[in-house]
């Protein structure tokens, strides 16, 4: 599975440095080219000769040694397919995390667009550091993948967390993410993300704590399947996809039904207003002498049943017409009680073939956290809780659990 794959590795200052030989060995022996950064310290527990010989290329160590006129932390960053770090320092994972590139390596790392693996080997007291661990988080936030240490005997003399983790979990999560990149290939994704605003007059409006965060995991996570995305949002986010912004909810139908015909999944993870003013004022609405004002509200239109329902009809009908699809659609319900009870019922009312289930009573997972919890439910009954996580985490694992290849 790793034919032809261009596998960058990055090496560390640490004991564990020795058992990383083993790890280039099997990337060859799979097929993969693998083009190695060592610091100045992991030559000290392995030497540079060994590194080339097995990975049958020229290590590269020096922050200027400049060929062809290319900067090698922007050329070796093109040619990668990913980038693992193995070891991964405890001082590295805290230079990448703050932006430090002040050397070869963490030059490549702030400079990589693709997937990122670290596998941190360390002493058991620094692994339980909480720089460390928020280092951790914050990486792990931006889409990072990091496969915690082991516990055991460490080179150092301690017991306890911190021994690289096993060889074959480090190649298999290589493997993975380099071959789950293919599970949307060829498919079209529509997602929907951010609060819908309806406006009052020129300077007002209703709208939803909202902030898209979630829609946009979602999105990015789809372009890294591999799939075609189209990215309907509220918010003005800069993404490599199509993106069509939109404001108010009757806009956001618009844009979601031009694409419904050609989708092959639609994910409404946008808050949608429930009720938008029956006529905006024009012009500023002034406070004047009264002490209350009386806004004449209306019903949305409910886009996820409306979808639902032109899906059942289309597919009952017979009237999928040449290039249509019917597609999977994906709910969202936010709820601050009465979770799972609200969701059954709403999956089916709505008709949807998946909903997602959030509870934003919690200040930790709730609007705007950059976390989330969420459980997801099919429309034959089952259901599938996935713990708190990165938004990004949570995203790859609800669009693993609906794809239906």
């Amino acid at each position: 599975m790793l034919q032809g794959k261009h596998i960058l590795l990055g090496i560390t200052g640490g004991i564990a440095a020795y058992k990383i030989c083993t790890l280039i060995r099997d990337f060859k022996k799979a097929g993969a080219d693998v083009q190695i950064i060592a610091t100045p310290n992991a030559l000290n527990f392995v030497t540079k000769l060994t590194l080339q010989n097995l990975s049958q290329n020229e290590v590269f160590v020096e922050e200027f040694n400049v060929k062809d006129w290319k900067p090698e932390h922007i050329s070796l960053s093109d040619w990668a397919d990913i980038m693992l770090i193995a070891p991964a320092s405890a001082n590295t994972i805290g230079k990448i995390a703050q932006g430090i590139a002040d050397n070869l390596l963490t030059s490549v790392a702030c400079a990589f667009s693709k997937k990122i693996i670290l596998a941190p080997a360390m002493n058991v007291n620094m692994w339980n550091n909480e720089a460390v661990q928020q280092n951790l988080k914050i990486l792990q936030m931006r889409g990072v993948e990091y496969l915690p240490p082991e516990s055991g005997f460490l080179a150092c003399g301690y017991t306890g967390k911190g021994r690289l983790c096993s060889l074959d979990k480090i190649y298999n999560a290589v493997d993975e993410a380099l071959n789950y990149s293919q599970m949307y290939k060829g498919k079209k994704v529509v997602i929907t993300a951010g609060g819908t605003i309806e406006e009052i007059d020129p300077v007002r409006y209703i709208s939803n704590y909202s902030s898209g965060k979630m829609g946009l995991a979602l999105a990015k996570t789809a372009n890294d399947m591999g799939a075609e995305v189209v990215f309907i949002t509220t918010k003005d986010f800069d993404v490599p996809f199509k993106k069509v912004l939109v404001k108010s909810a009757l806009d956001m139908q618009n844009a979601v039904n031009e694409e419904f015909d050609s989708a092959d999944y639609i994910i409404m993870a946008a808050a949608v207003a429930d009720y938008r003013v029956k006529e905006r004022s024009e012009q500023k609405i002034k406070k004047g002498e009264q002490n209350t004002i009386t806004l004449e509200l209306v019903k949305n239109p409910d886009i996820l049943s409306e979808l639902c329902k032109r899906k059942t009809s289309a597919s009952l009908e017979g009237e999928l017409s040449e290039g249509q699809r019917a597609g999977i659609i994906v709910g969202f319900c936010a709820e601050s009680e009465n979770l799972m009870e609200n969701a059954k019922a709403k999956i089916e009312k709505k008709g949807c073939d998946y909903l997602i289930a959030n509870d934003i009573s919690r200040s930790d997972i709730g609007f705007n956290s950059d976390e989330n919890e969420v459980t997801i439910l099919d429309n034959n009954g089952a259901i599938k809780k996935i713990s708190k996580a990165p938004k990004n985490v949570i995203a790859r694992k609800i669009l693993e659990c609906i794809n239906t290849k």
